[in-house]
């Protein structure tokens, strides 16, 4: 099994499952983990594009397939591992659809929140201001859908942790950095404590992370991402 990533929420999403199945007693066997560079395009190499059409990460390569999507891969690693993470009766119901809403509203809303804060820099700011307005608005309301939900019970999908809390808390732990201010969502903060106290989440966000920067990055790091990201979204940019 090999997993072409990088340190992005969407690549800890993966990170995480692999260490929450390793928790939980499955034996992946032997797991290859190739860190891809998006700032030196390796994404959109002919290598890459053969795995994943789309030219994203992660890539999951298991048994002749290649998988992508991150939520596609996690619910790929959950049905060929059957843990708790993924209910196999009808409680999987009350996981999958958050699953899903992730994946189309929370990944996508806070994506561009973080692009328009802290990348695009060649857009001037009077252009940025209603998507600013716009995806910053819309991000706190899929917060407190997310609240409403975590107040129910301790998990996403109900009293047990899974792949729906796997898939949300990579986005939902870069608050800051797409300031957001969730501060507002008491359940939702809680929430992000109860999952970062993991050990298996622990290991997984630290794939890709410079040692002592699994939380917290450096203003190095922070920089460096910074042009990372304008390159990224600004691919005419000479930066």
């Amino acid at each position: 099994m090999e997993l072409w990533t990088t340190a992005t929420p969407n690549g800890w999403k993966v990170s995480i499952m692999i260490e929450e199945l390793r928790d939980a007693g499955v034996d992946l066997g032997e797991l290859t983990v190739r860190q891809i560079n998006l700032a030196k395009g390796e994404q959109h190499t002919a290598e890459f594009s053969a795995h994943n059409p789309n030219e994203k990460i992660p890539v999951l390569i298991d048994e002749g397939l290649s998988i992508m999507e991150s939520c596609a891969i996690l619910q790929y690693l959950a049905e060929k591992y059957p843990t708790d993470l993924l209910p196999q009766d009808h409680r999987r119901w009350d996981v999958m659809p958050w699953v899903y809403w992730q994946a189309a509203n929370v990944g996508p809303v806070f994506g561009n929140k973080l692009s328009y804060t802290r990348y695009m820099d060649s857009i001037p700011e009077e252009a940025k201001a209603h998507p600013l307005e716009r995806f910053g608005t819309e991000a706190l309301r899929l917060i407190s859908v997310l609240d409403g939900q975590l107040r129910k019970h301790p998990w996403v999908g109900g009293h047990t942790f899974s792949i729906a809390d796997i898939a949300l808390y990579p986005w939902v732990r870069a608050w800051k950095w797409s300031k957001i201010d969730i501060t507002g969502a008491p359940h939702v903060m809680d929430w992000l404590t109860r999952v970062r106290q993991r050990p298996g989440v622990s290991r997984g966000v630290a794939y890709g992370a410079p040692p002592g920067e699994e939380e917290h990055w450096s203003e190095e790091r922070k920089a460096q991402y910074r042009r990372s990201g304008n390159k990224i979204t600004n691919p005419a940019s000479d930066d």
